[in-house]
């Protein structure tokens, strides 16, 4: 490892655990499956973080931080469940619009029926017996 501020060199030696069987744990082969964790784990977290703003949260108490993470998460995963969107975009589309917000997640009335084409209103629904 060579320190910025510095330039000295220096070297780590890290152990590892693993439940592979020598045939499957070279030092290469587990260097890749790590390193194929963390670009996992790294573009979720940039994803939320750039979006959200995530490392600048001010909720720190109980399980706050907990709970918005996993709704911030949610929100992320609905968006990309949807073919053609892209997060930032979807989301300012969204801002502060909770119709807007309804109609997406087809929770509105007007999410759930396509528009008619006479202008006349809808019979109401007979009351039940």
């Amino acid at each position: 490892m060579l320190k910025k501020k510095t330039g000295e060199r220096s070297c780590e030696l890290a152990y590892g655990i693993t439940s592979r069987p020598a045939s499957e744990a070279s030092p290469e082969r587990l260097l890749q499956i790590n390193r194929g964790h963390w670009v996992i784990e790294n573009r979720c977290h940039y994803l939320i973080d750039w979006n959200f703003d995530e490392d600048r949260g001010r909720i720190r108490s109980g399980y706050g931080p907990e709970n918005v993470s996993r709704l911030r998460r949610f929100a992320v995963a609905l968006i990309q469940s949807k073919p053609g969107r892209r997060v930032a975009e979807t989301l300012r589309r969204l801002n502060r619009n909770v119709r807007t917000v309804f109609d997406y997640l087809l929770m509105s009335e007007n999410s759930r029926h396509p528009p008619r084409a006479s202008a006349a209103p809808r019979p109401a629904a007979p009351a039940p017996a």
